[in-house]
């Protein structure tokens, strides 16, 4: 079903198109876009209440700046879908986040307005400074650079470490705040207080004198200075304060803060501020969800990607299964931390920014001294475990997989080297689904099996991953536990904990010729190719085993002495993943065999729906039948 867009939104097919319009006009542009977002992501789903927003912002930023020549680069994405429908995607929209349509993010090669590709936060910085440092190498002083990054990203170390470069740049680089006071959950931290604080003084209000003594000092106008602000001065203020203002502290002019809902005063802002050179930074105030009741006035974690809903109502649609379901691993984490901290004092809980994702909310409820959500920055979600680690506590640190890349560093530095008990849990492992390769967590296998004392392991269902916590609780040294974004397979989920011996695999099923292993939930697709494969008179043999490091080399012993062919399974990437460490045993061990590695193959896998993406790699159920067909067939012939 395609949605129809308004009678003026109808006539706007790229940003040359918005242009036309008169500024009396962009009121009703903005009307009708917010509705058309609005009736796309309550029939297709998606993120919602973000690109809400900033959609007087989007309108103002096409309508004021000469996109795509200047240069717009959207922090994280999730906001950017008003950008989507201007330049070009309008009726290709429905199709977003769908397996084989639009990204729900910026993607360079998916349109030229798509200056920078995204998905990890804190990155717009530093991406359009570096945009800007290439044209004022150039020599092409007119084009503009925009970073348009929300104060939960702000957050993020990458943001600080790109202004203070900015700072002292003196390029042509515009950083837009939009401050919501949310990213995903609500934000944490002493920024968020200062952010607030801004938005809230009295001293902001700045009397025209102060507002022209400062905008006097900008040398490169010199006298005309103040002739070129006192076209804004109703809607800038200044940011000099009595006390220290951050901002103007790293050298970036502030302005603001601005109404970000008010689009024909920051079409005049944007048009202004590009006859101002150096490094700026403008600060507005908007609210996520703005223009639907509902998401303002709801739960904003809620509406931040909300499924499918009634429109009207507001009514989130939400299925009632008629029997017991499995929970999702994310709950499973969360309930079980709780019970783990009820035993063991010393237990403590850490996120960067996810907790309802992770399920860490669930502690911070009910032991809020002992969890903590650091904001958006994954570094310092790991050493401050490491720290916690030092005083004889024990973090259980909880960061998506794909986010889990951005502090690898400090993993291996900051805990392995030193062998501190960090529980590390990688939610979302595998595919992400719909969020796409910027979201995947197809690498860590490969990147954690090499670090020293890290133990590397992967539950096959909800009772492996609340023993494997356990087991992890004691330990005493680096453990990571993945698991998938999704349900488990166990509606009776909740058993008394056991613990598994490090590094100890399991026989699922005792079969001959060919022998099956698994690692982490994707053995369940095993367990329906072997009940296929049983129909047909084929009898595979299935091993979980549980840990890529250490390997059970009691178990492979076993395996490889028996069979001479092998299939190993992973929902990761196969460069360097669990197949290629069973290889390498193997060859150690002076053993020889067929091995068929099935995983993620040495490609960029777009976005779709998990199972369509397995599919696509060849290890959803069907595909493991085949492999095991084939590789019985050349035995039959041979």
């Amino acid at each position: 079903m395609l949605i129809e867009p308004g009678k003026l939104l109808a006539q706007i097919n790229n940003p040359a198109d918005l242009k036309k319009f008169p500024k009396d006009k962009l009121v009703q542009i903005c009307d009708e876009l917010r509705q058309f977002i609005i009736d796309n992501v309550s029939v297709y789903g998606g993120h919602f209440s973000a690109s809400l927003g900033v959609v007087e912002l989007t309108v103002a930023l096409h309508y004021a700046l000469n996109t795509p020549e200047d240069q717009l680069v959207w922090d994280v994405g999730h906001q950017a879908y008003g950008h989507k429908i201007l330049t070009g995607r309008r009726l290709r929209f429905h199709t977003n986040r769908v397996y084989g349509g639009l990204s729900g993010f910026p993607k360079r090669k998916e349109s030229e307005y798509d200056t920078f590709g995204v998905g990890h936060s804190s990155t717009s910085i530093s991406a359009a400074l570096g945009m800007a440092v290439a044209s004022q190498y150039k020599g092409l002083t007119q084009k503009q650079h925009v970073a348009v990054i929300g104060d939960g990203s702000m957050t993020g170390g990458m943001a600080f470490e790109a202004m203070n470069h900015a700072g002292v740049s003196d390029t042509n680089l515009l950083i837009i705040l939009n401050d919501n006071c949310m990213a995903i959950d609500p934000n944490v931290g002493a920024l968020k207080d200062y952010l607030t604080d801004i938005t809230t003084s009295k001293t902001y209000n700045k009397a025209k004198d102060e507002v022209w003594k400062i905008l006097g000092k900008l040398s490169k106008f010199g006298t005309s200075a103040q002739d070129v602000i006192s076209k804004v001065e109703g809607g800038i203020k200044s940011a000099l304060l009595n006390q220290s203002n951050l901002f103007e502290s790293l050298n970036l002019r502030y302005f603001g803060p601005v109404d970000g809902h008010d689009v024909n005063h920051l079409a005049e802002v944007l048009k202004d501020l590009k006859d101002i050179p150096g490094p700026k930074i403008l600060h507005c105030i908007t609210m996520k969800g703005k223009g639907y009741a509902p998401a303002e006035k709801g739960n904003q974690t809620t509406w931040h990607a909300p499924g499918t809903f009634d429109k009207v109502t507001g009514e989130i649609y939400k299925t009632t299964p008629s029997t017991p379901q499995a929970p999702k691993y994310q709950d499973v984490f969360g309930h079980t931390l709780v019970e783990l901290a009820e035993l063991d004092d010393r237990i403590m809980g850490v996120t960067p920014a996810m907790p309802s994702g992770s399920s860490l909310n669930i502690m911070m409820k009910a032991m809020p001294h002992r969890a903590f959500d650091v904001g958006i920055a994954e570094q310092h979600a790991v050493t401050f475990s490491a720290g916690l680690a030092t005083q004889g506590l024990i973090p259980f640190c909880n960061i998506y997989s794909t986010f889990m890349q951005r502090a690898y560093d400090q993993v291996l530095h900051d805990v392995c080297l030193q062998n501190l008990p960090v529980v590390f849990c990688l939610d979302r492992a595998g595919f992400a689904g719909a969020d796409g390769p910027t979201h995947h967590g197809a690498y860590d296998i490969a990147f954690f099996r090499c670090i020293p004392n890290l133990v590397v392991s992967a539950p096959m269902n909800e009772e492996e991953l609340r023993n494997m916590m356990y087991s992890a609780s004691i330990h005493n040294g680096p453990y990571s536990i993945r698991y998938p974004r999704g349900k488990g397979v166990m509606p009776e989920w909740k058993t008394p904990f056991e613990q598994i011996p490090l590094g100890q695999g399991r026989i699922v099923k005792e079969g001959k010729e060919i022998a099956i292993l698994t690692i982490g939930h994707i053995g369940n697709y095993a367990v329906e190719a072997c009940e296929t494969l049983e129909k047909e008179g084929l009898d595979p043999a299935h091993y979980d085993m549980r840990f890529v490091k250490p390997l059970d080399g009691e178990l492979l012993h076993e395996i490889f002495g028996k069979f001479k062919k092998v299939i190993t399974i992973e929902d990761g990437c196969l460069m360097g993943g669990f197949g290629s460490a069973v290889i390498e045993w193997m060859m150690d061990h002076g053993y020889q065999a067929q091995v068929k590695r099935l995983g993620i193959p040495d490609d960029i896998i777009e976005h779709g729906e998990q199972h369509e993406l397995h599919r696509e790699c060849g290890f959803d159920p069907e595909g493991i039948a085949t492999a095991v067909r084939s590789m019985a067939s050349v035995t039959k012939t041979s």
